[in-house]
């Protein structure tokens, strides 16, 4: 992929992505830093070729494997959420997905830590991450409900999950450093998007709004 094809052409072009950040501005995300990666980040590299016409509408798409690209709006808003208390240097990231996600939290963090339990997936966002040039993102293949394993990389300042436990795992509130910021979907039939702040006295929970994820499973595929 030249650097023609990263920027983008007709509906993939920087005119079509200026109409999903207008769009994303109009539903309440703020934060310049977070608009300014989702303006450069080529949403269209993130999906198959046959939908890369509709990478900068506000949806979700099948990545395969029962999975998806977030839409936008919701990984603008996450990213948006996991900043509010300030900048972060070590993030964790449950569900590597595309890598969309990853991309996104690369660009303003020190360093990104992502987990994925379906392989081919990863292997595909690897690759897509090497295209971007982006040098500060840890992989590894796991379900990602237990935490980074090498407990040597934890506490983390910020956690992100884009997959939706039935209730937060006890592992990651652990891996969640003093100050840092979690923000999941949390639920089975009726998932809510909930950010855990900790502090020196526990933990703070903020409910966000309704979303729906696919859930988190365990094991490996």
């Amino acid at each position: 992929m030249n650097s023609n094809e990263l920027a983008g052409i007709g509906m993939t072009s920087q005119r079509t992505r200026e109409r999903l950040i207008k769009r994303l501005q109009e539903q309440g995300i703020s934060d310049p830093r977070v608009i300014e990666v989702m303006r450069n980040t080529p949403r269209h590299i993130f999906v198959d070729e046959a939908l890369a016409h509709r990478a900068y509408e506000d949806v979700a798409l099948p990545i395969g494997y029962n999975q998806t690209i977030s839409q936008p709006y919701i990984v603008a808003l996450m990213t948006q959420l996991l900043f509010e208390d300030g900048p972060k240097e070590k993030v964790l990231e449950i569900g590597t997905g595309s890598g969309y996600q990853t991309a996104v939290l690369a660009q303003l963090v020190g360093s990104v830590f992502s987990m994925e339990r379906i392989k081919i997936l990863q292997e595909k966002a690897r690759q897509r991450i090497n295209l971007l040039k982006l040098r500060n993102v840890s992989f590894r293949y796991s379900d990602g409900s237990m935490g980074w394993p090498d407990s040597s990389k934890a506490p983390f300042d910020g956690i992100l999950s884009a997959a939706a436990p039935a209730e937060l795992p006890q592992s990651l509130l652990d891996q969640l450093a003093i100050g840092g910021t979690l923000v999941c979907p949390v639920g089975e039939q009726h998932q809510q998007l909930v950010v855990i702040r900790r502090t020196d006295n526990g933990f703070e929970e903020q409910k966000v709004e309704d979303v729906c994820f696919v859930p988190l499973r365990s094991g490996v595929r």
